[in-house]
């Protein structure tokens, strides 16, 4: 490997220009193919093997045309104080704002009056009106809302209340200011740690370039592959932040060795040979663990990660050819100014001379990080101690989180969305907020559907937190009823998740008694399979991708031990980011400050989002940590120096490629879509425990506790496993011996 990306480094370095031209021939062919796309991003949101999906494929058969899986639009109307929506003049209002919703856009489906449909409160101060589409939200165009919001408005203009929820408004989350400024920091990070302009802004364009390849790639694709929306913004999130990085490493390592005295192109070999190796070794666990997601079987999920995992391929494919090239034109640019300014050194390659220069005793002297791996390494059990007690700690908040699908009231209050959510759980009661939908199927039932409809209509008015249940809706052949369920409580509680348990365990009873099959769907019981299906998936997945991450971190540290301490280093800091996550967004903790304004269960898609997520970006700071480790280790030093040699080179660049990736997760945190926001604090608060409390502190007390056993390797194993050469032992080997003549050696067995 090391040897295959030191000819890459140099062909790229030379050929530099076609490179370049090649790139932005694919960044030209990619936008163009994305400007001509017109098809919209799928809305699909199915969930296969679930009770609920097999409720609306059921609805969907029986009922064309109802669009009983399309969007809902719920208009809230309230009279003004001290009147009734009853009143002569307001019911003529509110029937002029039932016929502007009708004739507002071709796609509806139906809109209930709300006097026809008794949807009035008690005190007869407020009404609804449901408003069904035959599509689903994100298909609706900008016309069609518009006519929703205008059917609003002239209901304002006549001294109305009229507020609207629902996924009707749906739209794709846009970005804004706070993701620029998420990439302004990264360029701050990397002027002061590259101390040059242009070496900063080399990762910044290559990580551009290659979001731009990935985002526009994806956006052409949006329509032949059925991709979600909102799938661009996790490629350019994790695009960025892994091309910055990949970019950042092998530009120092550059650098480092251009301060040994070689050649231009030959640094460009060597830096590609070592860095660019744990480059492409860390991109394939970041790749392994978003592909794995696909084994959840949720298509959107599925589709998601493979994107992502589409996008972080670009950036090790930009970072290994493109950067190269870059480095060709930038000559001696891409060092600071006083380094420029000193003597050449002799070219260790014997080729000449370099513009570089000799960095002097600068080079040797203990920097920042190998004072702190030496302060670790004279402690290593009480700072383990401390670092494990401290994130089991933090992950403590995780063993009660709940999981449920975000809806209207985990909206900003300032939205029309969450003012209805508001006006309907004051009016009418919590539970009108998320509906269930029981679905019977009497096609092969003994007195029909009608009549076993009536009798699960019985029996789910005896259960605890029922507050309303309607007259059952049958289909045009009658082989269908539809009833409507109203829980007393909230959607997100679990009150409602224990009242479609009942409704399901009385579905065996109703089959045996009149041979009907009965179904709970709605988006409150479609949000509690999902969390039941992520659930039952996350042990298979996490022994999936850390299984097969485990086997590819054995090829590159040639080791059982380092491997084992890198997963288990993982699982501390993202149950460490989970507990986070359950801090803020369920329990409110530190709400205001990420502008969490109404609490609530965890997303369903979280935390397996999380581990797949988080546990491929770890790996890239363990391979690129532990990697100088190991080389320095075979090349003649012992297992402490070792570890010290590693943080000299390493600590300071993994810290500022650590915050670069904090400041471009936590710039999604100001987005208004929750999912989005919590997404971001939840990476970023995972990147910030993974990299400075698990990779720079529990790995150097660790090794430093294992001393020369991390680096063993059964002998047997060690025949049966190829040799990726990631350290660039071969490579060293083929150029000659390192400058320092120390000899190299394997790793002993303890």
């Amino acid at each position: 490997m090391a040897t295959f990306l030191y000819r890459m480094g140099r062909f790229s370095f030379v050929r530099r220009r076609w490179i370049v031209l090649l790139w932005v021939v694919l960044l030209g062919l990619a936008g163009a193919g994305a400007a001509t796309n017109s098809e919209p991003g799928s809305t699909e949101f199915t969930i296969p093997g679930t009770e609920a999906q097999q409720a609306f494929d059921l609805l969907n058969e029986r009922y064309p045309g109802s669009g009983a899986d399309g969007a809902t639009a719920r208009v809230v109307i309230r009279a003004p104080e001290g009147e009734l929506i009853t009143d002569p003049t307001h019911r003529s209002a509110v029937q002029d704002l039932v016929a502007d919703l009708r004739s507002g856009s071709d796609l509806v489906a139906d809109v209930a009056d709300p006097y026809e449909s008794q949807a009035i409160s008690e005190d007869g101060t407020t009404a609804y009106a449901q408003v069904s589409y035959l599509v689903k939200g994100l298909e609706l165009e900008d016309a069609d809302r518009d006519a929703l919001e205008g059917a609003a408005e002239a209901g304002r203009a006549g001294g109305l209340t009229v507020e609207i929820g629902g996924d009707a408004l749906l739209q794709i989350p846009a970005t804004g200011i706070t993701e620029v400024i998420g990439v302004a920091v990264a360029a701050v990070v990397l002027v002061i740690t590259l101390g040059s302009l242009i070496c900063a802004g080399l990762p910044l364009l290559t990580a551009l370039i290659g979001v731009g390849v990935a985002v526009a790639t994806i956006t052409a694709l949006t329509g032949p592959l059925g991709l979600d929306g909102t799938t661009p913004i996790l490629a350019m999130m994790l695009g960025l932040a892994v091309g910055i990085d990949y970019a950042l490493f092998i530009v120092s390592r550059y650098r480092a060795e251009l301060a040994e005295g070689h050649s231009h192109p030959e640094a460009t070999g060597r830096a590609l040979g070592t860095a660019g190796s744990a480059v492409v070794f860390a991109g394939l666990t970041v790749i392994i663990a978003l592909a794995g997601l696909a084994v959840v079987n949720i298509p959107i999920l599925t589709k998601m990660g493979l994107a992502a995992a589409g996008s972080v391929l670009i950036a090790v494919l930009i970072a290994i050819t493109m950067i190269p090239a870059l480095l060709g034109f930038a000559g001696d640019r891409i060092l600071p100014r006083r380094t420029r300014d000193r003597p050449a050194a002799p070219d260790a390659t014997g080729t000449g001379t370099t513009g570089a220069t000799d960095p002097g005793p600068a080079a040797t002297r203990p920097n920042m990080g190998a004072r702190w791996a030496r302060f670790v390494l004279r402690r290593p059990l009480a700072v383990l101690l401390v670092a494990v007690v401290g994130l089991g700690t933090l992950a403590l908040p995780a063993t009660k989180m709940e999981l449920g699908l975000p809806d209207d009231g985990t909206q900003p209050t300032d939205t029309t969305q969450r003012r209805a959510y508001d006006l309907l759980a004051e009016s009418f009661g919590a539970g009108f907020n998320g509906p269930l939908m029981v679905a019977v199927d009497g096609q092969d039932a003994a007195g029909g559907a009608g009549a076993a409809a009536e009798r699960a209509r019985a029996t789910i008015e005896g259960l605890d937190d029922v507050a309303v249940v309607t007259e059952p809706v049958l289909s045009e052949d009658g082989s269908t009823a539809i009833l409507t369920v109203i829980p007393s409580s909230k959607p997100l509680s679990t009150e409602t998740e224990d009242l479609v348990t009942a409704i399901r365990d009385g579905a065996g009873q109703l089959r045996a008694d009149t041979g009907a099959t009965l179904l709970v769907t709605g988006q409150t019981a479609m949000g509690i399979d999902v969390s039941d299906k992520l659930n039952d998936a996350l042990l298979p997945y996490l022994a999936l991708v850390v299984g097969l991450a485990f086997l590819l971190l054995i090829l590159v540290f040639r080791s059982l031990l380092v491997p084992l301490k890198a997963a288990l280093g993982f699982l501390l800091s993202v149950l460490a980011a989970l507990g986070a996550v359950v801090a803020v967004f369920q329990w409110g903790w530190l709400g205001g400050l990420f502008g969490v304004e109404e609490t609530g269960p965890v997303m369903s898609l979280m935390p397996i989002f999380l581990v797949g997520v988080v546990f491929g970006l770890a790996m890239d700071y363990e391979v690129f940590l532990v990697t100088r480790m190991r080389e320095a280790y075979v090349h003649g030093q012992s297992p402490g120096e070792a570890v010290v040699t590693g943080f000299r080179h390493g600590a300071r660049v993994v810290t500022a490629a650590a915050i670069i990736m904090i400041s471009v997760f936590a710039g999604f945190v100001g987005s208004t879509e929750p999912m989005v926001k919590m997404i971001g604090l939840g990476l970023a608060i995972a990147v910030f425990f993974d990299a400075f409390v698990v990779r720079m502190t529990l790995v150097p007390a660790v090794l430093g506790l294992l001393g020369r056993s991390a680096w063993w390797l059964p002998s047997w194993l060690e025949r049966a496993l190829p040799d990726v050469d990631v350290e660039g032992e071969k490579l060293q080997q083929r150029l000659g011996a390192p400058r320092d003549g120390t000899k190299t050696h394997e790793a002993a067995v303890p």
